[in-house]
């Protein structure tokens, strides 16, 4: 699927469509049939709509009697929605780690992580093994059982660690605070 903010659809309009016939939809949504092209070229105009086309792969090809203008608004409408539902999706920050990471190192990511949990993020943290590392497993999961101490507070486990190929990845949910 092509990125929706370079990708635009134009729909071909009343003189741009070229088959002979189409099958076509009422402003209400229902089907009418296979009509020929001037017919329903007619049918929009007396409803003072436009026919637009649809479904140009179609045989025959699908064309709608609807206004353009409000057929535009809507599907950029329905583009700013999927936006918005991707921009929830990155509301989970990540931080690396090595399982032998040293100790101000780490004290510097649970600074940064103490960060995101006052700006309400997830948490994803990823422990990546390097080279031989992998052949000492309990270290990353030690590493886990640290991290889950230290952020107890301001953190929850949402799912528990999990080794994918050469990483352990676990996912953190904020505390809900009672106080407030």
């Amino acid at each position: 699927m092509q990125n929706s903010r370079y990708y635009q659809t134009n729909y071909r309009t009343n003189w741009q469509i070229r088959s002979p016939s189409v099958r076509v939809i009422d402003e209400e949504g229902k089907q009418i049939g296979v009509i020929d092209i001037n017919t329903a070229r007619n049918m929009a105009r007396e409803k003072g709509l436009d026919l637009v086309e649809i479904a140009p792969k179609a045989r025959p090809p699908v064309a709608k009697i609807a206004d353009y203008a409000k057929l535009k608004y809507q599907e950029a409408k329905k583009k700013k929605e999927e936006r918005k539902k991707q921009k929830i999706q990155d509301d989970i920050k990540e931080i690396q780690l090595s399982p032998f990471i040293g100790d101000a190192d780490l004290n510097t990511r649970i600074e940064r992580a103490q960060e995101f949990a006052k700006k309400g993020f997830k948490l994803r943290i990823v422990i990546k093994f390097k080279g031989r590392q992998i052949t000492k497993k309990e270290f990353g999961f030690e590493m886990i059982d640290r991290l889950k101490e230290e952020l107890l507070e301001i953190y929850e486990p949402e799912t528990e660690a999990k080794l994918i190929g050469k990483r352990i990845i676990i996912i953190f949910k904020p505390v809900k605070n009672d106080k407030k």
